[in-house]
């Protein structure tokens, strides 16, 4: 299936979720520009106080949703997503109507277009016209031509903890927090896509066909898509399929970089974004042609509408895009449909919910201050940033013999070691019993530090990726847990500079850089330098009882890494022929780091060498 099959849209784009709030109303301030963004749904709290806020700005009646309502998750969430819709639909009719002259919505709206959009054509060539009824006829047609971006949802698939009474009780599965958000998307006037992330859930991606508006209409249309974000072409092949034997298609494969991205890391095995994306571009049409026909076989037997001609898929790509150049390629050589650009925007007030001091602090960090930590309850590396006050307010707590969080919300309780019920690993509680747990064992003092420091790093997601948001809006966090976690790649560092929506968009296309002073590889050399780093903090962590199961898995982790340097190398006259540079330095930074994988030493007395 070519890229010509795709249907057009304004942008080549997208901002993808960010935390709990960094985006959780990205659509009210870059939609009516026709920038697609995703929106997190699974914190229904935060949803209902942003629900709130926007009903008061929009000057809408708020009715509240309490939380002793049964379905009071999947409400909350359905009347939030309507609100973004009547908001969204709102302003951009007001950008309709606005004048065609500087600094207006609609102004802005076609000189952010990239260069070769149609409509951006168009709107050049109104500008240099003389005849004012040849112009005032260009931009009637210009004004029918405005389309807002696509308001998407994000789920965690993972994050589905089962729902109680206040008896104790356990509730219907459809209560659970994954089945709920997701119904709250499913029942809202929302045409988006979903946005599944975080892993296979059985009972979520059975759950999805029971809603029409995810199956073909009688013209083989969908009112709302599933986006599937995965790490490799196996991944994608599996899912893809079992939603298909439930009449379920999957619109579009989103890829995400396994390390070089923000917030939870999914590391592979090894296996770098270039061959990932080679392998989906060159096996994209043969999967896309037998995963439809596998749908319309199970729409067929359901007695459901089929889709009379193969349907879309796209297949776009996100985590550590910097330049225009880079962006460039991964359209024209890989064949992708879209890029997904997020941490920069994250110094994008117009864009994204980051308050005034953590703003601050990231325009002067470094480097070194974006870390990959064990910060998250669920046991998945996380992207963290050392001068947050989330992590100082974690350093306090420990220092004063205090280490963990309250837990008010339980949306990543999962842990039953001690419990009856599931308890989140950042709580107090649980770090508590995990540390007398840890003083029985009569560690050494090296080993006991090492696995103390595993129990306390874990920090309360669940408030603190939201409270920056309530903050920059003015609003209390519950509680006053005013700390705020934010979980940017490392590619932001990269970046400094406060800027106008107007201006990144410039900088995605082309039109300027912002890049800052510090040296910056390209994404492909800054991904595995980044597994490389985290191969040698994986056997770090089983230095002193290393299993064969272990070592053959960092062999086939080093094997992987030296094959995709491999590729690299390969890559780097198409990387000329689409105008890259600094191919020395390429070549060098590989070399480098092939050298440094075929000297890697597994740790302990053994010193043996993969």
């Amino acid at each position: 299936m070519n890229r010509s099959t795709i249907p057009n849209t304004p942008h080549t784009f997208h901002i993808p979720v960010m935390g709990l709030g960094y985006t959780i109303d990205t659509p009210v301030k870059v939609a009516h520009f026709g920038i697609s963004s995703v929106v997190s749904i699974i914190e229904d709290e935060l949803v209902e106080r942003m629900r709130e806020f926007h009903c008061r700005q929009a000057g809408e009646a708020y009715a509240p949703i309490p939380k002793p309502e049964l379905d009071h998750r999947a409400l909350r969430i359905t009347a939030y997503l309507d609100l973004l819709q009547r908001i969204v639909d709102r302003n951009v009719e007001t950008l309709r109507q606005a004048p065609f002259e500087p600094g207006s919505n609609i102004t802005k709206y076609f000189e952010m277009l990239p260069e070769g959009n149609l409509e951006k054509a168009m709107y050049d060539q109104m500008m240099v016209m003389e005849e004012e009824s040849k112009r005032q006829s260009y931009q009637d047609e210009l004004r029918r031509t405005v389309r807002a971006g696509s308001i998407d949802v994000n789920i965690m698939a993972k994050i589905d903890p089962q729902r109680y009474t206040k008896e104790g009780e356990a509730l219907p599965a459809e209560y659970a927090d994954a089945m709920a958000a997701f119904r709250g998307f499913a029942k809202s006037t929302l045409s988006g896509s979903v946005v599944l992330s975080a892993g296979y859930n059985p009972r979520l991606y059975a759950y999805i066909a029971q809603f029409p508006d995810f199956l073909p209409d009688a013209q083989g249309r969908l009112k709302k898509k599933v986006i599937l974000k995965v790490s490799d072409l196996r991944s994608a092949k599996v899912q893809g399929k079992i939603l298909a034997k439930k009449g379920v298609w999957v619109s579009e494969y989103r890829i995400e970089s396994g390390l070089n991205c923000g917030g939870h890391a999914f590391a592979t095995d090894g296996i770098l974004l270039g061959p990932i994306l080679e392998e989906f571009k060159n096996e994209r049409e043969a999967m896309g042609e037998v995963i439809a026909a596998m749908c319309n076989k199970a729409l067929a037997e359901g007695g459901q509408p089929t889709f009379a001609s193969p349907p879309v898929v796209r297949v776009t790509v996100q985590g550590g895009v910097g330049t225009a150049q880079e962006d460039s390629f991964l359209h024209t050589y890989y064949e992708v449909d879209g890029t997904g650009w997020g941490s920069p925007f994250l110094l994008v007030p117009e864009a994204t919910n980051v308050d005034e001091d953590t703003l601050q602090q990231l325009t002067k960090a470094k480097p070194e201050d974006y870390y990959l930590s064990w910060a998250s309850p669920l046991g998945i590396p996380f992207h963290n940033f050392r001068h947050s006050t989330s992590e100082a307010q974690r350093m306090t707590r420990i220092v004063k013999n205090r280490p963990g969080s309250p837990c008010y919300k339980d949306y990543l309780s999962s842990d039953t070691e001690f419990t009856a019920t599931p308890i989140c690993t950042a709580s107090r509680q649980y770090q508590d019993l995990k540390i007398n747990q840890l003083k029985a064992l009569g560690l050494d003092e090296k080993r006991y530090a090492r696995e103390l420091e595993r129990i306390t790093a874990k920090d309360c997601l669940c408030e603190g990726l939201g409270a920056s948001a309530l903050l920059k809006e003015g609003m209390t966090p519950a509680h006053k847990l005013e700390a705020v976690a934010i979980c940017p790649g490392p590619n932001l560092a990269y970046f400094s500079r406060i800027v106008p929506l107007s201006t990144m968009v410039d900088h995605i296309y082309g039109r300027m850089s912002l890049l800052n002073e510090n040296l910056r590889s390209h994404m492909f050399v800054n991904e595995l330098v980044l597994y490389v780093k985290y191969l040698q903090r994986e056997i770090d962590q089983v230095r002193d009882d290393i299993t064969e199961k272990q070592l053959k898995y960092f062999e086939k982790f080093r094997t992987n890494l030296l094959e995709g340097i491999e590729y690299y190398h390969q890559l780097i006259p198409a990387l000329s022929t689409h105008g890259m540079t600094e191919l020395d330095a390429f070549k060098s930074d590989l070399e480098h780091h092939a050298s440094s994988i075929r000297n890697l030493l597994l740790p302990g007395s053994r010193g043996v060498q993969l």
